[in-house]
């Protein structure tokens, strides 16, 4: 069984939720002057869409970010994670699923497992060394699955709002008349305020597809340091998924951070600077190992 705390203060992490500052080393960082931007390129994969990605080159450790469904490599907290790691010169790469963002592709054509191929062909193509990856909501399961698949790939993992299974166990929880409802219609819709739609949709397809890359079931073979952050007040993802990783993965060093007032996309200013902070803790200790 890993070994699970629940974090309310760690090295210096009484600082952020007391005085809204990171430990004095991060906040300093964070305080530096906006540097320019990564630009945008294109990767081009045989038979498949393009992928774009921002990528700022430095030393390893790196970091990679994985958005949320429907999301894309431009919110704050991908943002705000490159103006970290460039200040601390270490190499960092965003990107968009396909159907996603900038990326080629339809995004109602997407699963989970062309995403996990998506974030698999990064790692292999575009990012050099063993890398932080960092999973917000869809991309936390995401990251589980590339971790699996790509274990010398990975040096850690940080969970923002952690989905894995959800959108199959969620299905599945629902009364037997509304499931036969929905598989009638052949799409699901959960109302949501995160989708200009003010839905998400999944086809039955999808649902299908997406029990292949189910986690929750066993132990999960991942050894590397686990850090999952979540909101209590998180009302697209229950927060006790991020218990049910923790509780099933084989690494020796997990965290839960549990967020009082947080929220699913865990965006505002004191969530963004725990998340900039784990990983620094996160770098400070690999490299010291190292």
């Amino acid at each position: 069984m890993a070994a699970v705390a629940l974090r309310s203060c760690r090295r210096g992490l009484s600082q952020i939720l007391n005085n809204g500052g990171l430990a004095a080393l991060s906040s300093k960082r964070l305080e530096e002057p906006r540097r320019h931007k990564s630009s945008v390129q294109y990767a081009s994969r045989p038979d498949l869409p393009k992928l774009a990605y921002r990528r700022v080159k430095g030393k390893s450790l790196g970091v990679v970010f994985l958005p949320g469904y429907g999301s894309n490599m431009n919110g704050q907290k991908a943002e705000a994670l490159e103006e970290f790691c460039r200040s601390l010169g270490h190499s960092y790469l965003r990107f968009d699923y396909t159907g996603h963002g900038a990326s080629g592709g339809v995004l109602s054509e997407g699963t989970i497992g062309t995403w996990k191929k998506d974030v698999l062909f990064v790692l292999d193509e575009l990012a050099e060394g063993p890398q932080i990856l960092v999973g917000s909501s869809i991309g936390g399961w995401l990251m589980l699955l590339a971790a699996i698949a790509r274990p010398e790939k990975t040096a850690a993992l940080v969970g923002i709002s952690t989905a894995a299974d959800h959108v199959v166990t969620a299905f599945n929880s629902l009364p037997l008349e509304t499931r036969k409802e929905f598989e009638a219609k052949g799409e699901w819709t959960i109302p949501t305020k995160h989708m200009e739609e003010g839905v998400y949709k999944f086809s039955m397809d999808f649902l299908r597809e997406a029990e292949n890359h189910c986690v929750l079931q066993s132990p999960i073979p991942i050894t590397c340091p686990v850090r999952l952050i979540h909101g209590l007040k998180d009302e697209d993802v229950p927060w006790h998924i991020s218990m049910q990783v923790a509780e099933r993965v084989l690494s020796s060093d997990v965290d839960v951070i549990l967020r009082r007032h947080g929220q699913h996309r865990m965006s505002d200013k004191d969530d963004i600077k725990l998340m900039v902070y784990t990983i620094d803790d996160l770098i400070d200790k690999l490299t010291t190992m190292v």
